[in-house]
């Protein structure tokens, strides 16, 4: 792709965001019944290519059982305040009732509590003793000393995420995890992310992960932009991944999992994001609009509780519906924010996908956003 200068010696690519772009409809439709809109990564097949982000505004114990009866996922954050409190309801009540700039400075108090590792264990079993598949997120920091509890407890999915995580990570002070052999002696598959770009994608998919996730905490909630100055137009980005993806199977006939992290609002921008390369996506802010979320009208960023330097801030959201209604309908409005899985398979349908693998080779035009 052509490079636009910005100034002697200072060139960059134009990127896309989703709402750049349109699909374009081919020369034939499908009845909407005919059209599977499920997903496989690894041994596990899942009947929507959804996962529910890792904050804790968007997952519990139960909305990942409840993600999972609906056919996604639920990733649960190891890290997040089911891990820190034995019964976090009436800290998540009280955020959810305070102002906004208060609940900011409670949030960072909450997640300056001490991790227990028996719990971690315990949340996993507690999703697992339902039947769902079960999915928990740590960071690289952490990975170590909480991957153990979560593979005891049999987690089916492990995500290792962070606003931005790379393969090559270097430290002069600590010891870095080193994701190659890490991931390589794990039995559970493991995705991580996040990256943005072709060169970061690949090399992650090289340690041996199952997936990675593309995006850099610069959604609705995250302040990466603001705060660090990162940034990655998600068109571009899955676009990106995507091409990696397709070096690393030639060279390797493994197949590694793109999932779109991130700035999707509507079932149209998911649809999107699968044209433009993802298998799957993780939702955050479309299901924190639940009005059975685990916070009601409350979303926040996972790294919003950092202590010294937050990247994401807290928000109020106006609830759409219920879980089951913003995933599988009815719609309650004209906007795309319910029925998003109804969306989905019509937006193949109408341009005559049969699986969303297939809907990967849509064509797509930029358009004014």
């Amino acid at each position: 792709m052509a490079e636009t200068e910005i100034g002697l010696g200072k060139s960059g690519r134009r990127a896309y965001r989703l709402d750049e772009i349109a699909i374009i409809p081919s020369r034939r439709t499908r009845d909407p019944s005919d059209v599977d809109i499920s997903w496989q990564i690894d041994a596990y097949r899942f009947d929507i290519p959804v996962l529910a982000a890792s904050t804790d505004s968007v997952t519990s114990p139960a909305t990942a059982v409840q993600m999972g009866e609906l056919g996604g996922v639920g990733v649960l954050d190891l890290e997040g305040v089911w891990t820190r409190c034995e019964d976090p309801t009436s800290e998540l009540a009280e955020l959810g009732a305070m102002p906004v700039d208060t609940a900011a400075g409670r949030l960072r108090e909450l997640y300056s509590r001490p991790i227990q590792p028996e719990l971690v264990a315990a949340r996993i079993s507690e999703i697992a003793e339902t039947g769902v598949r079960t999915a928990g997120r740590v960071r690289p920091q952490r990975a170590v000393e909480l991957a153990p509890h979560a593979i005891g407890a049999e987690i089916d999915l492990l995500v290792i995420s962070g606003t931005i995580v790379s393969a090559e990570h270097v430290s002069s002070s600590v010891d870095p995890l080193n994701l190659k052999t890490f991931i390589r002696r794990m039995q559970t598959p493991v995705i991580v992310g996040g990256c943005v770009s072709y060169q970061a994608a690949l090399h992650l998919m090289r340690t041996g992960a199952a997936g990675v996730l593309v995006g850099a905490g610069s959604g609705h909630v995250g302040t990466s932009r603001q705060v660090l100055g990162l940034d990655a137009p998600q068109a571009t980005a899955i676009a990106d991944a995507r091409a990696a993806r397709m070096r690393h199977l030639d060279e390797t006939g493994v197949y590694c999992h793109v999932i779109a992290d991130g700035t999707m609002r509507t079932a149209g921008d998911i649809a999107k994001a699968i044209v433009c390369g993802a298998d799957a996506v993780m939702l955050g802010l479309p299901l924190a609009s639940a009005s059975d979320s685990p916070c009601p009208g409350r979303h926040w960023d996972l790294s919003a509780g950092h202590l010294t330097l937050p990247r994401g801030r807290i928000t109020d959201v106006e609830p759409h519906g219920t879980l089951a209604e913003i995933l599988h309908g009815p719609a309650l409005g004209p906007g795309g924010t319910t029925n998003m899985m109804g969306g989905l398979r019509t937006s193949l349908a109408k341009c005559g996908y049969t699986d969303v693998k297939d809907f990967q080779r849509a064509a797509v035009a930029i358009v004014s956003p």
